[in-house]
């Protein structure tokens, strides 16, 4: 009889140690969550930072294309505009000009197309379409500024609704427990980080693109007064 009951006892702690990872196992499945059940967990708020993210995202890749582009210059450039120019050939001049498509490239070949005006003329133009040129890069950049602020606001928003609706629970069930709070709380809290992901993802982007612009402004001045230069001196 006491045979039986040591196996028993053992038995049952085998069978109890066989539970613990299962148990375990579950917990862990309970306890983990994945990107999509964060999401959904903000609620209805993550509808616009959604919107957001996905318009901050495209605006940097069309942005970083068109600035890239409008910058992009093969290093033979200004001497292949030289050599014409001494030459007198100015439709080869323009040719190289059409052959790279750059924002430099077109605020050259306005002012080859001023060519034997005066300087101040031809100086006006190439700063006109200088301009032009900065005005194309520079569009819609705007529309990252305004994502950066607004995107944490729309986070902050659906933080305080959750806040709203917790304490608005507690009225009802007229208890405040642990669960009742911090369950509510952390899936509001969902939203302001998801808002502030985006604001900053989009602040650098806007930056970033800034930069981009400087560099090719760059280029254009530069480009530009060694065209001057050019004109002025031809020998030079």
């Amino acid at each position: 009889m006491l045979l039986s009951l040591i196996l028993q006892i053992t038995e049952g702690a085998a069978s109890t140690t066989a539970a613990l990872p299962t148990a375990a196992s579950q917990a862990s499945k309970q306890d983990s969550l994945s990107l999509l059940d964060l999401i959904i967990k903000g609620g209805y708020i993550m509808i616009p930072i959604g919107v957001l993210s996905i318009i901050s995202i495209y605006v940097l890749i069309e942005k970083f294309v068109a600035i890239r582009k409008a910058g992009r210059l093969s290093r033979d450039f200004m001497s292949n505009i030289k050599e014409n120019i001494k030459k007198g050939n100015l439709e080869g001049a323009s040719a190289v000009c059409k052959n790279n498509p750059s924002s430099v490239a077109a605020v050259i070949d306005k002012g080859i197309a001023r060519i034997g005006k005066p300087i101040k003329e031809i100086e006006s133009a190439m700063e006109g379409i200088g301009k032009l040129e900065v005005a194309k890069m520079e569009k819609n950049m705007s529309v990252l500024g305004i994502i950066a602020g607004i995107a944490p606001m729309f986070g902050f928003i659906g933080t305080i609704s959750g806040v709203i609706k917790i304490f608005y629970n507690i009225s009802l069930a007229d208890n405040i427990s642990i669960g009742l709070i911090s369950g509510g709380l952390y899936e509001k809290m969902i939203t302001s980080a998801a808002g502030l992901v985006v604001g900053v993802f989009s602040f650098v982007s806007y930056h970033y693109l800034n930069i981009m612009i400087d560099r090719t402004i760059y280029k254009i001045e530069a480009s530009s007064i060694e065209f001057i230069d050019v004109l002025q001196d031809p020998k030079a």
